[in-house]
């Protein structure tokens, strides 16, 4: 009997339950359980998917989990997964389950059609759903208001029941039959404002036309301004914006013309311009025009006259007699004719170039005058960041907590991270945010008007361009705690105008501020204060005594902007004002102690340019020659190792030549040495140090200098600024660093001489300018000269005193005489100012006037450039240009430590003397004895400039004699000068064979 067997092998067991961890679009991700009796057994898993339109797909992994992709969106997918054994390929009984795939989303979602209740939205169809049921949903929603909702078929849809003048936020998505949502698409958009209502104009005048019109009834609650558009057939339009319902309609160019500055409105004013000499500039007369305030504004302003805010001009003769209804008159007419003082700032800034506004804005801060900080232009209705302008203020100051040490700071103000607090006025307020931060600002000692307020000088005449202007300023403590009103530095911004009609300046100042304190009286527009909008702290600062103050209303809408009552102050009658002033004091020094927001000028320039806030910075030509400027700066770290190695030529090689000049001319150290065989080896030691000079060649910095003043003159000018301003900040922090470490080595150890002498010598060596640089230049056209005329090299090098000499009519100060040296490049001096004489007409006449005297006494407050006379000015001074020099080291503390220090003193007093016209001598009565051995060698150089046919003229200047009585008490000092001066004339006349006996005979 046969028996036959077989076996069958069993069949697999099935996965575990199935799981979707993600379902998107195009994709899911599946996982399961393996089978748990199927350990040790070689298996894997087959998963296969479809849908009702399309073929199944499968795939076969080793793992328990896979992502099935490429799918359809929106669209329902039976998914299985069955255990197959990899020995006999058998399956298990499959897994099922089920998903439907995301949506996909509308795209490019467009508002079109906007008008002021109703936008119409338009947007494209989801892609990759062909075949699949599914419709839109839309949702929009304004602020203060629950979200709507409308649903379409269509890839259109008309939305209108929205309110005018509101942002709306739009987001659309696809929905499936089965409630499926994709992600959104979303869009925002501005609904229309409605128009006001109709126009009437109550009078028509010559230059001038008043309108007003009715509000729209349906925007109650929508901060909102009006724009006003004129044009005629021949001129092109122009607008002007308002939060009232009327207008005046005043014009930019009105206001040039008014003032005279009509031909600088494309073509900038420059800083050249003030610097001609005219009739009108050395005479104090009054202003008898508009068109004469600009001009008197700025000569006031560059001599640091503190009057020059109050300009006005001449008033008109009152009459001898007036009835009394008349001289009671609210619209009595104006005693003269006038503008206010920040429409002057603003013209004359929109007017200037980059160079006036920097010179502009030292200067008024100097005279502790509020800058710009944001300028508006009525033109463009754009405010610009006026980095550049602000970016030549340095201040030094002590806050308290250097006080023990008595350091202080000193820096660049646009770099200097301060806490801002800002004040601003929403509708109307009794109270002028101006003259409260004026008291604020000043001490008990001395009240100072910072920013202008309507009780100065013109600050009650109607502001026409000036409305959006934000003006910043800065308190910087003393050290002193009896004097000083705040213990750290803090910046105080002002913006002009209702913050509702300046919603982005206004929005800027949160955004950079510590604190914003609001004065408002009048609350029936106070949506634009809405805590979602502001993250600095929020002050509300309003007057009870004001008749339009509602105090229900004052109270709810302070409960629902959720402001503390910490945070309000009221000025009531029981309050005085010196109260008052001490309650917001006490506020800001909370804030400044409390708060860690701190912001540089610089830093606000990325929340400008988030707010589409431009910056001046932003001119082509600035940035490009900032871009030089940093290739020549940003490498800089140790100043005297970069002097050595990029500035080689000026160092002790030069020091040696011009010690070798001296000896050649002088002979003090021939001996018994044969003249002409001395002066032989002198050239030759000259010639070896101008071979080793000429072996360091130009370093990169020098090619990269010489190559940027070669450039444009308006480039060349910025990259100039550039380096000044970049070197400034360097050399003041490389500076300060030495000498913290010198103080901190003459308290600890005071006995370790040589390490004081070696960082005495450092900060002596430390400083770093752009007259390095040309001082550089000046050696490398020395070396070239002396190489034969054909040499390449000298070639290369005789564009350079050209180039120097554009800078000298460019306005740049170009050194003379090299200090450290003690030695005048004579052949790089001649050609630069041969080359000055061909840039400028050849028989052009120059003046030349130095100011001489002891260091620090006040001399470079005149101008030290070249400046020229006026075409109708130049007969009566005999003269096309006034050349001024200005001279430094005199009786310094420096140079005094030198061995030849009064020689270096009687060699700088001949030289100034004899190049100069008019020579004046500038004496601070209280140290007047130490000019006296100067003025010897002034009378000795006087006598030899008569000897050879010139009378040079000479001036006394006197300085700190402002006491109305000093001129009666100092007639002794002065009767005692003019005697030694006339001693010092015998003295000299005897020594020179003259007969001179009084110095008023030289």
């Amino acid at each position: 009997m046969l028996i036959y067997l077989s076996w069958c092998p069993p069949e697999p067991s099935p996965p575990g339950k199935l799981n979707m961890s993600s379902v998107g679009e195009m994709s899911v991700c599946l996982s399961w359980d393996r089978p748990t009796d199927m350990e040790g057994v070689p298996h894997t898993f087959r998963v296969t998917w479809g849908n009702s339109r399309e073929q199944s797909e499968c795939i076969t992994t080793d793992e328990n989990s896979t992502v099935l992709s490429h799918l359809t969106p929106g669209t329902e997918y039976s998914i299985s997964v069955c255990t197959v054994l990899q020995s006999t390929g058998l399956e298990s009984e499959p897994v099922h389950t089920t998903t439907c795939t995301e949506p996909s989303a509308p795209e490019r979602l467009r508002v079109e059609e906007v008008r002021s209740r109703s936008v119409r939205l338009r947007w494209d169809p989801p892609t990759k759903m062909e075949g699949v049921s599914y419709t839109f949903s839309i949702t929009y929603t304004c602020d203060g208001e629950e979200p709507k909702e409308q649903s379409t078929g269509s890839s259109t849809a008309d939305l209108c029941d929205l309110k005018p003048g509101v942002e709306y936020s739009f987001s659309i998505c696809t929905v499936l039959h089965n409630g499926s949502r994709s992600r959104a698409c979303s869009a925002q958009a501005h609904t229309q404002p409605s128009p006001p209502g109709k126009l009437n104009m109550s009078s028509v005048g010559e230059t001038s036309v008043c309108l007003s019109w009715d509000r729209p009834t349906d925007m109650e609650g929508v901060p909102h301004t009006f724009r006003v558009t004129w044009r005629n057939s021949r001129e092109q339009s122009e607008s002007i914006t308002v939060r009232a319902c009327s207008a005046q309609a005043h014009t930019l160019t009105e206001t040039y013309l008014n003032l005279g500055l009509q031909n600088y409105r494309k073509d900038k004013l420059a800083l050249s311009t003030l610097l001609v000499i005219s009739q009108e500039a050395l005479t104090e007369k009054t202003c008898a025009s508009l068109k004469s305030l600009s001009w008197c504004f700025l000569r006031k302003l560059m001599m640091m006259n503190t009057t020059a805010r109050s300009v006005r001009c001449v008033a008109k003769k009152a009459p001898t007699s007036q009835d009394l209804d008349s001289l009671l008159a609210d619209d009595s007419p104006d005693e003269g004719e006038g503008v206010n003082p920040l429409d002057l700032i603003t013209a004359l800034f929109l007017c200037s170039d980059g160079f006036l506004q920097q010179e502009m804005a030292v200067k008024m801060s100097m005279c502790q005058f509020s800058v710009p900080l944001l300028l508006p232009n009525s033109d463009t209705q754009q405010s610009t960041l006026m980095l550049w302008a602000l970016r030549d203020i340095v201040k030094k100051f002590r806050p308290h907590s250097l006080q023990e040490s008595k350091g202080f700071v000193e820096k660049s103000i646009v770099l200097t991270q301060l806490p801002l607090i800002s004040f601003v006025r929403l509708g109307n307020s009794s109270l002028s945010e101006s003259h409260i931060l004026n008291q604020i600002l000043s001490n008990s000692q001395q009240y100072h008007d910072t920013f202008i307020h309507r009780n100065m000088t013109g600050g009650d005449t109607p502001k026409r361009i000036s409305e959006g202007l934000v003006e910043i300023s800065w308190y910087l403590p003393c050290g002193n705690r009896n004097m000083d009103i705040f213990p750290e530095p803090v910046a105080v911004a002002n913006l002009r105008g209702d913050i509702s009609a300046f919603e982005t300046q206004f929005s800027f100042l949160c955004k950079i501020s510590a604190a914003v304190f609001v004065f408002c009286d009048d609350f029936q527009d106070c949506e634009i204060l809405n805590p979602k909008h502001i993250k600095a702290q929020l002050f509300l600062v309003c007057s009870t005594q004001n008749s339009s103050f509602n105090r229900e209303a004052f109270k709810e809408h302070v409960t629902r902007l959720q402001i503390p009552s910490n945070h309000i102050i009221p000025k009531t009658q029981n309050i005085n004002d010196a109260e008052f002033i001490m309650k917001l004091r006490a506020l800001m020094n909370d804030v400044i102690k409390q708060n860690q927001l701190k912001m540089s000028v610089e830093q606000m320039s990325a929340i400008a340019h988030e707010l589409g806030i431009p910056v001046d910075e932003g001119y082509m030509l600035c940035e490009s020659a900032k871009v030089k400027a940093n290739a020549i700066t940003a490498s800089i770290s140790d100043i005297l190792k970069y002097k050595q190695t990029q500035l080689p030529l000026q160092g002790e090689i030069w020091k040696e030549l011009a010690r070798l000049e001296k000896e050649e001319c002088r002979l003090k150290k021939a001996g018994d040495k044969n003249i002409e065989k001395y002066r032989s080896e002198l050239r030759q030691q000259k010639q070896r140090l101008r071979e080793q000079q000429r072996a360091h060649g130009m370093s990169d910095s020098m090619s990269n200098f010489i190559s940027a003043l070669s450039g444009p003159k308006e480039e060349r000018s910025y990259f100039l600024k550039w380096m000044k301003i970049s070197l400034d900040h360097l050399s003041l922090r490389h500076l300060s660093d030495l000498r913290e470490r010198y103080k901190q080595l003459c308290l600890n150890s005071p006995q370790d001489k040589r390490k004081i002498h070696d960082l005495d010598r450092q900060i002596a060596s430390s400083s770093l300018g752009v007259e390095h640089f040309l001082r550089e230049m000046g050696q490398l056209y020395e070396v070239a000269c002396s190489l034969p005329e054909n040499h390449p090299y000298r070639q290369q090098m005789q564009n350079l005193p050209r180039y120097c000499a554009q800078l000298l009519l460019d306005g740049l100060p170009v050194e003379l005489i090299d200090g450290d040296a003690s030695n005048i490049p004579l052949q790089w001096v001649k050609d630069v100012l041969t080359e000055l004489h061909h840039l400028t007409h050849p028989n052009s006449r120059i003046r030349v006037i130095t100011v001489l005297g002891v260091q620090s006494t006040g001399k470079s407050t005149l101008l030290n450039a070249m400046f020229g006379v006026q075409e109708d000015f130049r007969e009566q001074l005999g003269c096309d240009f006034i050349m001024v020099i200005d001279t430094e080291g005199l009786k310094s503390p420096e140079l005094a430590q030198l061995a030849d220090s009064y020689e270096h003193d009687n060699e700088l007093a001949t030289l100034v003397v004899g190049l100069s016209d008019i020579t004046i001598i500038n004496i601070a009565m209280e140290n007047s004895t130490e000019m006296k051995d100067v003025l010897q060698i002034v009378v000795h150089a006087f006598l030899r400039m008569k000897e050879v046919g010139k009378k040079p003229c000479c001036m006394f200047v006197h300085q700190n004699v402002a006491d109305v009585s000093a001129h009666d008490k100092n007639m002794r000092d002065r009767n005692l000068l003019l005697e030694q001066l006339n001693e010092m004339t015998q003295a000299a006349a005897r020594m020179e064979k003259r007969i001179e006996n009084k110095s008023s005979q030289m």
